[in-house]
């Protein structure tokens, strides 16, 4: 998790600087990393990932928390001056969710209790789209955060190991933390900040290549780390992390004035989802080309001659189900139907095949799937969805999977 420094708060965008301090073990007080080449940061951008595949989930579906994907915590971590003491009994799996419950109670010299899990030894990921779906307490002196550790922490130690916090947030603002942190002789850190109702379900991801890290809350795109060549020594950043999630009471971001009076307070987590990430965008697709597209329903996307909103629902593909592939220029591809155009109608109602002229609605990212389909973004950084069938197709999806994929010529 973790420590910010509290000018990143103030959320005014690019915060950089140095710390030449290493402070005693994961996690400590931030300092921030000043040089300009190791990241870079876009604040209003929405994008979504491309093609994705699962790889490692907990959907927290069960009864109790499943021991063969996470370890929990004992006993006070020793660190950022937090007072909690962190005890398998504060993790509850009930409703679908993760509880991590924070009490007012003294066990073990602390004066609250609180939990925290990790995937340590049990699952690790190199590059990816890690995403959790989490509502936050919001109470003054919480520390929620859903972060990321190197593997090899034990060997050799922090910060050499690397962290990667996709979530943080401290007492009751809605400013939430994405930030990096690594050695590059001392301790330094990059991070940015975005505003989001904590108290409200969000989805936290980062998506992470050899190239980059980037931060996302919703599908928004509010911070960018680079790490491509190793710039600036990030080369921690290019082996595999570990899962956390915790819900620290006090410590040196929050402040140790802590509101009694809102606890117990919990933190939800409906799931957390990891994903490899496959795919390019516009290269591969087949222009000029005449194909049909098969839903994941096993039935065919039909155009509707543009006369009302396409759905997938043909059981064989005649003339309404074929779709030519237009070069619609900047690597990306329109789709055009008995002389219309499918449009995403920006994800505001069911998509058409009613255009006449390709504007940006009309422009798409073919996107490649590892299985051999393909998914389909728009210009408003959504993905077409079949809808399974059972309704009028969209293009609203924040992620691609099953119903977003499309079998072409099958």
């Amino acid at each position: 998790m973790k420590k910010q420094l509290l000018n990143l708060l103030k959320g005014a965008g690019l915060v950089l600087a140095i710390s030449l301090t290493v402070i005693s073990c994961k996690k400590d007080v931030k300092s921030p990393a000043d040089d300009k080449s190791v990241a870079s940061t876009s604040t209003a951008t929405t994008t979504t990932p491309r093609a994705l595949t699962l790889v490692w989930q907990d959907e927290f579906n069960g009864t109790g928390v499943d021991g063969s994907k996470w370890n929990i915590d004992n006993g006070n971590p020793n660190v950022n001056n937090e007072k909690e003491y962190y005890q398998a009994a504060n993790a509850a799996v009930t409703g679908g969710n993760l509880v991590i419950t924070a009490k007012n109670q003294s066990v073990g010299g602390q004066p609250y209790t609180s939990a925290k899990l990790n995937t340590s030894g049990k699952f690790s990921v190199k590059y990816g789209r890690i995403e959790a779906r989490i509502k936050l307490p919001a109470f003054q002196g919480s520390w929620p955060a859903f972060w990321m550790l190197g593997q090899n922490i034990g060997s050799v130690g922090w910060p050499q190991c690397g962290e990667i916090d996709i979530m943080e947030q401290v007492n009751t603002n809605n400013t939430i933390l994405g930030t990096m942190h690594w050695n590059n002789n001392g301790h330094v850190y990059y991070g940015n900040s975005i505003t989001a109702t904590a108290t409200d379900y969000h989805v936290y991801a980062v998506e992470w290549d050899a190239n980059s890290i980037k931060w996302y809350v919703d599908g928004t795109l509010f911070n960018t780390g680079n790490i491509q060549n190793n710039v600036n020594g990030t080369e921690e950043f290019q082996l595999p992390f570990y899962i956390i999630l915790n819900l620290a009471v006090g410590g040196d971001l929050p402040g140790n004035t802590i509101n009694n009076g809102a606890l117990p307070a919990n933190m939800y987590v409906d799931y957390v989802r990891v994903y490899s990430i496959s795919g390019g965008t516009g290269s591969t697709a087949p222009i000029g080309q005449t194909v049909t597209l098969k839903g994941f329903n096993n039935q065919y996307v039909n155009g509707q001659n543009g006369t009302q909103a396409m759905t997938c629902t043909s059981a064989v593909a005649s003339t309404w189900e074929q779709f030519t592939v237009v070069d619609a220029g900047g690597g990306k591809v329109a789709l055009r139907s008995m002389n219309k155009y499918v449009s995403s109608e920006n994800g505001t109602q069911a998509i058409t095949c009613s255009r006449t002229t390709i504007g940006d609605w009309e422009k798409f990212d073919w996107v490649p799937t590892s299985d051999g389909k393909v998914t389909f973004r728009g210009n408003n950084g959504k993905f077409i969805s079949s809808e399974n069938g059972t309704q009028a197709m969209t293009c609203t999806r924040a992620t691609a999977q099953g119903w977003e994929a499309f079998g072409v010529n099958q």
